[in-house]
This record gives structure tokens, C-alpha cells and sequence, in this order.
């Protein structure tokens, strides 16, 4: 069985998408579905700061879409926030410091309850992370998974809303973090005592070369029957 690779594209339903928010903006995106049967758990992906190169094919997202539904049977729904330009296209609006945004996170979970998507789970990653902890403490949230929190742009008054919440909450901090290290973001996070703060030796915040086990922590929380990964894949028979 051939090895999976950094850039493996694994058979998925993948279709574009278009979020419509509140505020009257049209997001672009991408949904990916197991093919051949239903997602047993849905990952909202939050992507990095569209104003230093954060968009919906942000590496991890991306690989999130191309391995997740077929490995794990989970639904990745990867979007642009206003504002933000892939290859897909660009999203309407412009970016707004996390204000405006709760608009688009709104948008997201509003599409995965129009396809009737189960148990929605966000997934942040750095500036996403943040409006995760703002926007995403929504009764049709099942959890999320922070990657490189920076907790920048949310309040400790939304750390409080997910505490009181209890829904299950994952930290994954690099080690090397610019700007929140696992000694902070445990003082941090000690709001939320079901906030699990996972360390990663050697990380810096862009998670270069640590996608397996940001994946592999992400399937532990959403779906953990598929937890750790495959390394190889099966090839569809001809």
C-alpha cells in the first residue's frame, strides 16, 4: 500500500461551497464527505490571520480536507472569512479584527445545520483559534481543537462562557510558540478546566513539519475509533 505524503489527496464528495452571513456577505469555501457514507463528526476549520497569509488552504486545513474525511469519516468544511483570497476565490467583505467575524463563524455552522452535518466540531488555528473562543460556544458546538492559540483578539470573559459551557476544549501549543508557550497557555487556559493543553516538543507556530500529529490529535478528540492514522492507504480498485 502506497505511503501517504505530505501532499496525498485522498478519495473524498468534495464540492464548493458559499456561506451567506447576517451582515449580507457571500464566504467561499469547500465542503469534503466521506464518499460512499455519512461523517460520523464535522471539523469547522478556522483558518490563521488573513492579514499575514492565513486563508482556507492554509497547509493544515488543506491536508485536514485531503486525508480527514477518507481516514476518519469526518466532514471538513474549510472556508474564506471576509475578506480573505484563495484559489477558490475571494470572500466578500473585509477583514475586521475579529468584530465582524462572528458573522462568518455564525455562516459556517448555519450551512453544516442546512446539510445536516453531526456533531460539529471547530477546529482554529492560530487567529482562528480566537474567534473559536468568541463566536463558537454555540448550542450545536460539540467542542473544539485550538491549534497555536495566541489568545490575541478573544477575552478572558469568553474563556469564562466555555468553562461554564463544559464542552471539551484542546489546546495545542508548539513548544517554540512566537507568542503563547505551554508554560503560559497552561496559567492561561487554567480558566477552563476541561481545557486540555497539549504540548509539542520542537513545534514553532506554523506546525512545519508536525501534520501527522496535529491530525492525529485532531481524530483523538472528534472521532477516536480512527486514532492514530493510517501512514498508508488502500488504492481503489480499478
Amino acid at each position: 500500500m502506497p505511503d501517504i505524503r505530505q501532499n496525498t489527496v485522498l478519495p473524498a464528495e468534495r464540492r464548493d461551497v458559499v456561506l451567506h452571513t447576517a451582515d449580507g456577505l457571500e464566504l467561499v469555501g469547500e465542503l469534503a464527505l466521506p464518499l460512499g457514507r455519512p461523517p460520523v463528526a464535522t471539523l469547522v476549520c478556522l483558518h490563521p490571520l488573513p492579514t499575514e497569509g492565513g486563508f482556507m488552504d492554509s497547509h493544515l486545513l488543506k491536508k485536514m480536507s485531503y486525508r480527514l474525511p477518507a481516514l476518519a469519516d469526518l466532514a471538513v468544511l474549510r472556508f474564506n472569512t471576509r475578506g480573505a483570497t484563495s484559489p477558490r476565490g475571494t470572500s466578500q467583505g473585509a477583514f475586521d479584527n475579529g468584530e465582524h467575524e462572528k458573522f462568518d463563524v455564525a455562516a459556517a455552522l448555519d450551512l453544516c445545520e442546512a446539510e445536516d452535518l453531526p456533531s460539529i466540531w471547530l477546529v482554529g488555528w492560530s487567529f482562528g483559534t480566537d474567534l473559536a473562543l468568541k463566536y463558537g460556544c454555540d448550542p450545536s458546538v460539540a467542542g473544539a481543537v485550538l491549534i497555536s492559540p495566541p489568545l490575541r483578539f478573544s477575552a478572558p470573559s469568553d474563556l469564562q462562557v466555555w468553562a461554564e459551557s463544559g464542552k471539551p476544549l484542546t489546546a495545542l501549543v508548539p513548544e517554540l510558540d512566537d507568542f503563547l508557550r505551554p508554560e503560559q497557555a497552561r496559567e492561561r487556559f487554567a480558566a477552563v478546566p476541561q481545557c486540555d493543553v497539549v504540548a509539542v516538543d520542537g513545534a514553532k507556530h506554523l506546525f512545519v513539519g508536525f501534520t501527522e500529529r496535529v491530525l492525529d490529535e485532531v481524530v483523538a478528540r472528534t472521532n477516536p475509533s480512527a486514532s492514530p492514522l493510517p501512514t498508508t492507504y488502500e488504492e481503489p480498485s480499478a
